[in-house]
């Protein structure tokens, strides 16, 4: 997303045919009340590499997504205010710059886990990391932490990795593209941002790594996608303790789940 304007990329071959079906969405989103023109959807070649790469930095600055958490990228600095936890990000090819609510939503509650529950999490994984961003939170959150990112492209594992080692968190943090059934053992905190349906899909495998006393945070739901999820984690055994909502961004929500017994 470019301030107003939403890029989508797409091989030249398909570019007319996914025009087409974003203008049919468009409209139908008009028809809904949404402030949004389906004559402004167009295609255009893409620029070189190289130019679009300069490009998107310049809408990627410092910025301050939870009370404490700041995330830096490489090419701006920023001086650490008492408390501050830095994340230095470069997203890369990767989702997860912490722009979007559904990631700033999943920051705020690792954020509450360590601050106002007190979580102690000696083991975290992060399913379907793309950048890495929230690895290295946890990993900055709770220093003595270790953790699995996973994720099923390659790229992103990549791109996690490069973030790992600028935060000084990757000898901490197991990286790969295995699916999240073949990992072993229980962590304290297992994070997953991805979408509604894929987390319907991943419900056993997640739940079945969440250690007693250890939380769930779930993101990547529009709200009204929030409940129905919610329920089929609390009836394979999991505790509802917050469903969180942006004031800014109501459109997206996060819950977080504990499994009840001592850690």
């Amino acid at each position: 997303m470019r301030e107003d304007e939403i890029i989508i990329w797409a091989p030249a071959s398909e570019a007319e045919a996914a025009a087409i079906a974003l203008r049919a969405a468009a409209t139908r989103l008009r028809e809904a009340g949404f402030s949004v023109d389906p004559e402004q959807v167009r295609v255009a070649p893409a620029p070189p590499e190289d130019e679009w790469t300069d490009a998107w930095k310049r809408y990627f600055r410092v910025a301050r997504v939870t009370k404490r958490l700041v995330i830096v990228p490489s090419w701006e600095t920023y001086m650490p205010a008492t408390g501050d936890v830095v994340l230095d990000l470069d997203p890369g090819r990767a989702f997860g710059t912490g722009a979007h609510a559904s990631t700033r939503l999943c920051l705020a509650l690792l954020e509450r886990l360590c601050e106002e529950d007190e979580l102690m999490v000696r083991r975290f994984i992060d399913v379907g990391t793309g950048s890495g961003i929230l690895s290295v939170a946890a990993a900055k959150l709770w220093p003595r932490a270790s953790g699995v990112a996973i994720d099923i492209d390659p790229q992103a594992a990549s791109v996690a990795m490069e973030n790992f080692e600028k935060n000084g968190v990757a000898p901490r943090i197991h990286v790969g593209d295995e699916p999240v059934a073949t990992v072993p053992g229980t962590f304290d905190a297992v994070m997953a941002n991805i979408q509604a349906d894929v987390l319907e899909a991943l419900l056993p495998e997640l739940v079945s790594r969440v250690a007693a006393g250890g939380a769930l945070v779930l993101s990547g739901l529009l709200a009204e996608q929030a409940s129905t999820v919610a329920q089929l984690y609390l009836e394979a055994g999991l505790t509802l303790s917050q469903v969180l909502t942006l004031p800014s961004d109501p459109e997206w929500s996060a819950v977080l789940f504990r499994r009840p017994g001592p850690m």
